[in-house]
């Protein structure tokens, strides 16, 4: 049976039997995807020796003293099919067991579809996806303050997220709707993201029936087939650190893999408590536990989208409390990003993270110092890249727009740095010539309108016009911005078909009738 199994894994590539080993999940039928593409260089910060050291740990973690996977008796009979030493809850992996299975089928690039094929995105390759904040209990805003998110939050944050031209995906929890039950507000979100948004989008992982609903919304707007052929929904699964998976997070991968859909598994670990302190134990345990995930999806079905994330984050020694912005996981980035290529699969990383309570210089210090290596590193899914606060409790209004400016502004640093004719503008220094000006000349006149990233929030007026227009700090500029988005929307709003969005509204309606709500 086991080779039976390895046998259908080297003929069943991306989803599809007979395909060439290790290309795309699918042909796309988009324009081309809708995502930036990455014309730097991913930063390498450590040699083949270190590597080499960081990748035995991982296989010595995964022997010794290897995975729990609780509560979950058909995931630990996969894994014993597959050749693990499974005792109990605990499975130890043969050395280069999950590389192996992971590079035998694993994707490296593949399409996730948007209900608007002109937004479908990449993951893998030179190409990063922003995506908002997720799972936050609360939300802020210069006018209310912070309070419990309600559904009509989600729906506001799923619409900025779609109006901003530099975030690629929906997301999926942009917040918690608390005011609706918790067994069927998956229900209300998912259809918030496709009816508000035809960019990609999250589904729900809490359990696996809510699993099952999110990828049969998908299937009434995609079609069974296309659905079951291409990735058009992910599901983002979380380890339980250290060393544990629980049956809501394997049996939500199944679910997922079954169905041929994309999974991003990530560990998330604070440095001391469900990891070492130090970056590089930190960095070969989240290895570890992402590529037991990954390979898991593989074992289900060969050829899944699946997305290797990692997590980690700092804390005070002191208090307890997470902290970001700080130069350890930065480092520790650079090192998971070359991880990553070495394995061959697409990757997750970082956001715009801080623990600052307001959109204030603490939070812009820290978010700017999470998200550039987060860049740098080659992450393809940037989760968490606009609106995250207060260590991921709450998602800012205000925040998530100044988020989404400085998105723009990666966009224009990812492009890189050109040294053609235009850029090395010989003509203009002979039009110009020696102690004039080069307002007025031909090459300022035929580029100064994309020459330089033109942020909507930043003020770079002198001091006496900003206080003529009322003194107005980012904070004030970017209340503005958002309430003036959320305006415009009834005018911008991506068409649903009707027909499609009356089908969706019956999926839900009857599912919440075959349920009694449940609030906890």
């Amino acid at each position: 049976m086991i080779e039976a199994n390895a046998t259908r894994r080297r003929k069943r590539r991306q989803g599809g039997a007979g395909a060439k080993r290790r290309t795309p999940s699918s042909a796309s039928p988009t324009r081309g995807p809708a995502n930036l593409t990455r014309h730097l260089r991913p930063y390498e910060l450590l040699g083949e020796e270190a590597l080499r050291r960081i990748e035995n740990t991982i296989d010595s973690i995964l022997q010794d003293p290897g995975i729990d996977f609780r509560d979950d008796p058909e995931t630990l009979a996969i894994w014993r099919q597959a050749g693990a030493d499974v005792d109990g809850e605990r499975v130890r992996f043969p050395q280069g067991m999950l590389r192996r299975i992971i590079q035998e089928t694993a994707p490296r690039t593949f399409i996730q579809h948007a209900r608007n094929p002109e937004r479908s995105v990449q993951f893998g390759g030179d190409a990063t996806i922003f995506a908002p904040a997720y799972g936050s209990p609360f939300v802020t805003d210069a006018d209310r303050g912070r309070r419990y998110a309600s559904i009509e939050d989600f729906r506001n944050l799923v619409k900025l997220a779609w109006m901003s031209p530099w975030l690629h995906h929906s997301g999926g929890t942009v917040c918690e709707p608390v005011d609706l039950p918790v067994n069927n507000r998956h229900l209300d979100m998912v259809y918030a993201h496709l009816k508000y948004s035809d960019k990609p989008f999250l589904g729900s992982i809490t359990a696996p029936e809510r699993a099952a609903d999110s990828i049969e919304m998908a299937r009434l707007v995609f079609g069974e087939q296309f659905v079951d052929r291409h990735c058009v929904i992910l599901g983002n699964v979380n380890a339980n650190s250290p060393l544990v998976f629980d049956r809501m997070a394997t049996s939500a991968l199944r679910t997922y893999a079954t169905a041929n859909q994309g999974t991003i598994i990530l560990p998330f670990i604070l440095g001391g408590a469900m990891g070492p302190v130090t970056g590089a134990g930190a960095v070969a345990q989240a290895f570890a536990e992402a590529m037991a995930g990954v390979a898991l999806t593989q074992l289900v079905r060969p050829g899944a989208p699946a997305v290797l994330g990692v997590f980690l984050s700092s804390m005070s020694l002191r208090s307890g409390a997470p902290t970001f912005g700080t130069p350890e996981p930065a480092l520790a980035y650079f090192v998971v990003g070359q991880l990553a290529r070495r394995l061959g699969v697409p990757l997750r990383l970082g956001g715009s993270l801080t623990a600052s309570k307001i959109p204030d210089a603490q939070a812009a210090q820290e978010s700017a110092d999470t998200l550039m290596p987060t860049l740098l590193a080659g992450a393809h899914y940037v989760l968490h890249a606009a609106g995250w606060l207060e260590s991921a409790l709450a998602v800012g209004y205000e925040k998530f727009v100044i988020d989404a400016d400085r998105c723009g502004a990666m966009h224009t640093f990812a492009e890189g740095f050109a040294t053609d004719d235009n850029a090395l503008a010989l003509d203009a220094f002979r039009e110009v010539g020696p102690g004039n000006h080069f307002l007025a000349c031909s090459h300022t006149l035929a580029n100064y309108r994309t020459a330089f990233y033109p942020s909507d929030l930043a003020d770079n007026q002198s001091y006496e016009q900003w206080t003529e227009e009322g003194s107005k700090d980012i904070v004030a500029r970017a209340n503005a911005r958002w309430k003036a988005m959320l305006a415009q929307f009834p005018e911008q709003e991506p068409v649903l078909d009707p027909a499609l969005d009356e089908a969706l509204r019956d999926f839900v309606a009857r599912r919440k009738a075959s349920m009694a709500d449940a609030w906890y």
